[in-house]
């Protein structure tokens, strides 16, 4: 066990090395100026991306914003349950963040999609009307990329394809996203 568990942590830090840093400064940045002209941030994903979706609205949406002083306008799609199981019945599951989506969303918003394939249906749709609405788009993906990194602007790849350390690393970069507004306040004011 002890030397399953040595390779696990030395794949895992292979799959923290392969963050691309530069990807996410492009982020940070995207993140900033939709702060400052006050442009609403949303972000989706299934499974465990749903809870690092969710885990970021809150990082941002309190800790961020009490860092700078002002409020980033933060929404996880992957959160209203009844909602979501509205749309899945009574349209299609693949509908479940793009109908969100077409009642809050304008151009020039963010859109934050978390899918370790890449190629999850809902995620892909909502990149898809994100793009054609002049939506910024960001996708995190695995190794494989798929659809949604083909639509995303901004796309940070991790090199490895295992769920379980793609969405670890996916979570280190929505900390920094979000630890960059809490660390670093003078980026965002």
């Amino acid at each position: 066990m002890q030397d399953w568990i040595s390779e696990y942590l030395a794949a895992h830090k292979r799959t923290i090395d392969s963050i691309p840093v530069k990807g996410v400064a492009r982020c940070i940045d995207l993140l900033r100026e939709a702060h400052h002209a006050d442009r609403q941030i949303f972000i989706c994903g299934n499974g465990g991306s749903a809870a690092n979706a969710s885990h970021f609205a809150t990082d941002l949406g309190k800790g961020s914003s009490d860092a700078v002083g002002r409020r980033c306008r933060v929404l996880s799609l992957t959160d209203n349950v009844s909602w979501m199981r509205a749309l899945g019945n009574d349209y299609s599951y693949e509908d479940v963040f793009s109908r969100q989506l077409a009642n809050y969303a304008r151009p020039g918003d963010v859109l934050i999609a978390v899918s370790v394939s890449g190629n999850s249906p809902n995620v892909v749709k909502a990149l898809d009307w994100a793009v054609s609405r002049g939506m910024q788009t960001i996708a995190l993906v695995g190794g494989k990329r798929g659809r949604a990194a083909e639509l995303a602007s901004v796309v940070l790849p991790i090199e490895d394809t295992h769920y379980g350390r793609v969405e670890d690393a996916q979570m280190h970069i929505l900390h920094m996203l979000c630890y960059a507004f809490m660390e670093k306040p003078e980026l965002v004011k």
